[in-house]
């Protein structure tokens, strides 16, 4: 059973991203935190932020021609549409534009009056966008109107002052020349040269006069408003419910981060597959949970039981499993904590084996906090042998219980009894040559340990039981105790037979469970007034009332059932 755990190892891309996504989903309370946190943030913003609205003028931008009705007039010559979007936000126009509104009455710094102003520009057109924002409709028309004419205007005057500038540049050059015709014009007749420089005169100031027609002709119009702002009727922004739309969507996106972090830095096993690579020993299987066996530590012989099920489907597993079937004997235990899933599991499994026909032999090797006894029925005591105190009640003892599974079978129980040396008493002979009934044909031998990283009693045993089946909550073991679990294991010379996973007890239930526990033993006191031993923990004599035994008869195996 080393190789088919492997096969978890070769899972393509697609399905470690859903076992990840799956991962993530179990910390649903750090989801549904970030999804209200989201929701909370955008309602605040959108009933606590103030109303804005936004006003849109656009303007067209030409340059100066002669004639723009003539072929081949072009009103995008010379034009370069970003150098214009940069002077539509300079303080230039903002200067202009604060002049015009404070004669409105609207007084603003160049500064503020900027701030809410947005020029954008259509890709492959010469329109200017003016976009403000303000308080209130009214106040956002006015200053973007106000903005896109001062834009105009400052485009206008400077047309204007180029246009001037070079007809003084044209007018200067004109003034000597005209001199030098009026001086050759006093000559004239005298040679051939002259008449010839006169006439060259007279074609440069003809030039001259003629640009300085052409620059006064031009039509110095900068452009055109298409698009006059007008009062907006609603406010600008997300609303409501885009604003908690967007909110819950970024507290998802949170909740999401969260769970990864969280799920980076869980020291848990986080999935199956994890488990397997950190156990090596393949999943033997997950026992549902059923609040019909709340309490019930047998599952077997219930009709219609999935829990039942479930462990026989584990026994198969485990009888045609090859290590298994050469040795027969199992070791059950948990890595740390509480030892009744393993208690459980020790006690359904042996009730399966008897179900095949097996002869089993449950052996309950929790000398620290035997309960089987108690859990199970009255335990037939007998002496058993001594130790080095000749007072000392040891283990294991000579007598034996037949636990009779109702429709199913039997199993024999050797159930565990307080010892000051438990070392001793798990190395000793007695204990070898109950395990070693394994050997006889039809026999399978359980032996319930304590939790292998609490105690070093699982390990004692190890080297002859060899095969382990650790069970365990995959939500509260660490990937590093599993590991550990496996090293140790290794170490002593046995193997791990897989893992069964079965879920963990509620708050409820543990409280209920310490309740029941203190309520057996009269309030915590360590022994019975009788001075019966019932595994150390103390407790009432049997009666008889099967809501005691659970369901199960315990008899003497002198009787002669089997």
């Amino acid at each position: 059973m080393t190789q088919p755990f492997r096969a978890l190892e070769d899972q393509d891309e697609p399905a470690l991203l859903r076992d990840q996504f799956r991962q993530l989903l179990r910390y649903r309370a750090l989801l549904a935190s970030g999804v209200v946190l989201g929701l909370l943030g955008g309602g605040w913003l959108a009933l606590s932020g103030e109303e804005n609205y936004t006003s849109t003028g656009e303007v067209v931008v030409r340059s100066a021609v002669s004639d723009p009705f003539a072929a081949g007039a072009s009103a995008d010559k010379g034009i370069n549409i970003g150098s214009e979007r940069q002077t539509a936000v300079s303080d230039t126009v903002g200067t202009l534009a604060v002049g015009s509104l404070a004669r409105q009455g609207d007084r603003v710094e160049v500064g503020t009056l900027l701030s809410g102003l947005q020029v954008t520009n259509p890709p492959n057109t010469l329109v200017l966008r003016f976009s403000y924002t303000g308080r209130t409709p009214a106040l956002a028309k006015a200053r973007a109107e106000a903005l896109a004419d001062a834009y105009l205007e400052i485009r206008r005057q400077r047309t204007e002052d180029s246009i001037a500038n070079m007809v003084d540049g044209y007018r200067a050059q004109l003034k000597p020349l005209t001199e030098q015709r009026d001086q050759l014009a006093e000559q004239a007749g005298t040679s051939n040269d002259v008449t010839s420089a006169r006439a060259n005169l007279v074609v440069s100031i003809s030039e001259l006069s003629r640009k300085i027609s052409e620059l006064r002709a031009l039509d110095t119009t900068p452009g055109y408003l298409t698009k006059k702002p007008v009062a907006p009727t609603d406010p600008t922004g997300a609303g409501l419910p885009l604003l908690l739309g967007l909110g819950g969507v970024v507290g998802l996106a949170l909740g999401l981060l969260l769970s990864w972090v969280r799920l980076v830095f869980d020291p848990a096993v986080r999935s199956t597959r994890e488990l397997v690579r950190s156990l090596g020993a393949p999943l033997l299987g997950t026992l549902p949970r059923e609040r019909a066996s709340a309490g019930a530590l047998l599952a077997i012989g219930r009709s219609g039981s999935r829990l039942a099920e479930e462990y026989r489907a584990v026994a198969f597993r485990l009888a045609y499993d090859p290590s298994f079937a050469q040795r027969r004997r199992l070791l059950v235990t948990a890595p740390r904590g509480d030892n009744a899933a393993a208690a459980a599991a020790a006690v359904n499994l042996a009730a399966a084996f008897a179900e095949m026909g097996r002869d089993v032999l449950l052996v309950e090797a929790d000398l620290r906090t035997p309960s089987l006894a108690r859990d199970l029925g009255p335990a037939v005591q007998g002496a058993g042998p001594r130790w080095a105190s000749g007072s000392e009640r040891a283990w294991p003892s000579d007598s034996r219980m037949n636990v009779d599974v109702p429709g199913s079978g039997a199993f024999t129980l050797i159930a565990g009894r307080r010892t000051d040396n438990v070392p001793r008493a798990l190395t000793s002979a007695p204990v070898g040559r109950i395990v070693a009934e394994g050997d006889r044909p039809g026999a399978v031998v359980i032996v319930l340990a304590p939790p292998v990283l609490s105690y070093a009693d699982a390990v004692a045993l190890i080297d002859r039981v060899e095969g382990v089946v650790v069970v365990c909550d995959p939500r509260e073991v660490h990937r590093s105790d599993l590991e550990r679990i496996r090293e140790i294991i290794g170490s002593a010379g046995g193997s791990v037979l897989g893992a069964l996973l079965h879920p963990g007890r509620s708050r409820y239930e543990r409280r209920a469970r310490k309740k029941a526990g203190r309520r057996r033993t009269g309030g915590g006191r360590s022994g019975s007034a009788t001075g019966r031993d019932d595994g150390g923990r103390g407790g009432r004599e049997h009666t008889g009332d099967p809501a005691e035994t659970l369901g199960l008869r315990t008899f003497d195996p002198t009787a002669g059932h089997r």
